[in-house]
């Protein structure tokens, strides 16, 4: 029998999809937690628990929520309605309030329902794992709430200070996570790391300020974690007994197991699809005729079926070479799943007087998918290897050891290069057979991109691109040893150059492809002779042109000049002297 302890079953309710998913990945990156679902609604997680165990048991072990959005007063009574629900049908299944409101009548309100713990967004993971073990031990957590007590009234300003503390910190964080994100991308240039950088410094010079000048001697002390085996009595508060840190053991996750360096390159992709979404490449995407909410949606929605595929592949425990057969089958997944999942919202479409199901069409007409945009996507069974089985990663003619730095970093770009495409290859089979539909147009499109005129312009840009990569931008990649990858960075979706060894593709090319590397190898060996020659011709051209042509016409042109003024300055006192002579025989 394993004396492995049995994993902690967690749910995690949140209407923030990116959150979800961030916290989600981050915490499956602990051995004994297992997330059960992550779901956005109420109502959504009754479904789950009641089809996980009837409610006269306990189906998960923690459940991790925010009330409502965090945001009106009505969301958060709703909340605090769906947590006394909660607590009647599941009275065992204890509650920690992972929110952004920090209002001390709507804490005091949940804590009075039986929530047992509350924390801040934002708080790190290595301190919310400590919380989540003390709580599922029975335990409870909440921080020193002002407003709780009758202090309050006392003073009445203390209110105000802290929520200006907590909006303060709130947008101070947000910056501070930009900033973060952008310095980790690849490639950025010196003067912008640099001006990043001082920014980080003077955010985290700001984070400490308003930490030190608004916050009250209460609110000094160290957040404590309160542990009883039985629910506090409201009123009692000074009765409960804490633990000290010393006692609660922080649970680090290992920082090369697979699970974590997938947890890091998925959470730093999902922070990154808060980046603006705009093409600033002269390279033409499918995705740029949606609009940036539904861009980012889309994206999205691949990161979360990617998470889940890399996970059942992971505990089907695969070797390398059955790692390398199932590419196309985990492309095509990925695709489907994406697609089916997208276009939901507009299931049916009349055209014609006929009604057709939107995903059924779309997938029967989808044939050019596979081999214009999947099979062509670079180095994937690398990433999976990465991912997966913790090999070392091999680009740009460099091994990266798996798990460092400069290997998230490569694997980061290949990853982003293959969201992307596979978000381009979601949109394909719309644009070539539903592109001017005024349904797909008002749910989709981006409103620049909304006219037929602009749609048929759109079009036939990726008509063309297709036929330029065809016939000279592939071959050209080719023969270079190189890949250009799609990444997300701070000012939208950019093109990067990475080199890899491709000799295998260069010798299967034929017809015009073959053709193109020839002329480019042509051209490399006839362009430095040539340009000596030119060179050498240019030298003699401007030699005959400057000391023989040039002198000759100088010479020329100086002896004119030199004539006219010889006759100019002899012509003026013969004239004066003629005219003296003339007024002399006057007299």
């Amino acid at each position: 029998m394993s004396d492995r302890p049995l994993p902690l079953q967690l749910l995690l309710i949140d209407p923030d999809p990116i959150f979800r998913l961030g916290l989600r990945v981050a915490l499956e990156t602990i051995p004994h937690f297992q997330i059960v679902a992550d779901v956005p609604t109420d109502t959504a997680a009754l479904q789950v628990l009641g089809e996980i165990s009837p409610p006269d048991q306990n189906p998960v072990n923690l459940i991790i929520l925010e009330l409502g959005n965090g945001n009106t007063n009505e969301s958060q009574q709703l909340g605090l309605q769906f947590c006394r629900q909660l607590k009647s049908l599941y009275p065992q299944i204890p509650i920690l309030l992972l929110s952004v409101i920090s209002a001390p009548e709507i804490l005091s309100t949940a804590k009075n329902l039986g929530v047992s713990g509350y924390c801040p967004k934002g708080t790190s993971i290595s301190e919310l794992i400590p919380i989540i073990q003390e709580l599922t031990n029975g335990g409870f957590y909440w921080l020193e709430i002002p407003g709780i007590h009758h202090q309050l009234s006392q003073l009445p300003f203390k209110k105000v200070r802290n929520n200006l503390r907590l909006s303060g910190l709130e947008h101070i964080n947000t910056s501070l996570n930009s900033v973060t994100s952008q310095l980790k991308i690849p490639g950025i240039p010196i003067l912008d790391k640099a001006i990043l950088a001082g920014q980080r410094r003077e955010l985290l010079a700001a984070r400490w300020l308003v930490n030190k000048l608004l916050v009250t001697s209460a609110e000094k002390q160290p957040q404590k974690i309160v542990s009883a085996s039985k629910p506090p009595t409201p009123n009692l508060e000074n009765s409960i007994t804490k633990t000290t840190p010393q006692e609660i053991q922080t649970v680090i996750p290992p920082l090369l197991t697979p699970k974590a360096i997938q947890s890091t390159l998925l959470t730093d992709c999902i922070n990154k699809l808060q980046f603006s979404l705009e093409n600033i490449t002269d390279t033409p995407l499918e995705i740029d005729i949606l609009r940036e909410d539904k861009k980012r949606e889309l994206l999205y929605s691949i990161i979360q079926k990617l998470t889940e595929k890399l996970d059942e592949i992971r505990n089907s425990k695969l070797t390398p070479q059955q790692l390398s057969d199932l590419k196309n089958t985990t492309l095509q997944y990925l695709w489907r799943s994406a697609l089916e999942e997208f276009y939901n919202q507009v299931s049916i479409l009349n055209l014609g007087g006929e009604d057709i199901e939107v995903v059924k069409f779309l997938l029967n007409n989808s044939t050019r998918v596979e081999t214009e945009i999947l099979q062509k996507i670079p180095l994937v069974e690398d990433l999976f290897s990465y991912i997966i089985l913790q090999t070392d990663m091999y680009v740009d003619n460099k091994l990266y050891p798996a798990g460092s730095e400069t290997a998230n970093s490569q694997a980061a770009m290949i990853l982003e290069n293959l969201i992307i495409q596979i978000a381009n290859g979601v949109l394909q089979p719309l644009l070539n057979f539903l592109a001017d539909v005024e349904t797909i147009k008002q749910t989709f499109y981006d409103r620049h991109l909304i006219s037929t005129r602009e749609i048929e312009r759109f079009r036939n840009n990726l008509s063309w691109k297709y036929r330029l990569n065809q016939y000279f931008t592939e071959p050209q990649t080719i023969f270079e040893s190189r890949y250009e990858l799609f990444v997300f960075a701070p000012r939208g979706i950019a093109k990067i150059s990475i080199y890899s060894p491709r000799n295998q593709e260069l010798a299967q090319l034929s017809s015009i492809p073959l053709a193109v590397t020839l002329i480019l190898e042509f051209r490399d060996a006839v362009a430095p002779r040539l340009q000596s020659l030119l060179s050498f011709a240019g030298s003699g051209i401007v030699f005959v042109l400057t000391q023989i042509i040039g002198r000759g016409l100088g010479l020329i042109a100086r002896g004119i000049l030199q004539g006219i003024g010889s006759v100019s300055f002899t012509d003026k006192p013969f004239k004066r002297n003629s005219e003296k002579q003339n007024q002399n025989s006057r007299f």
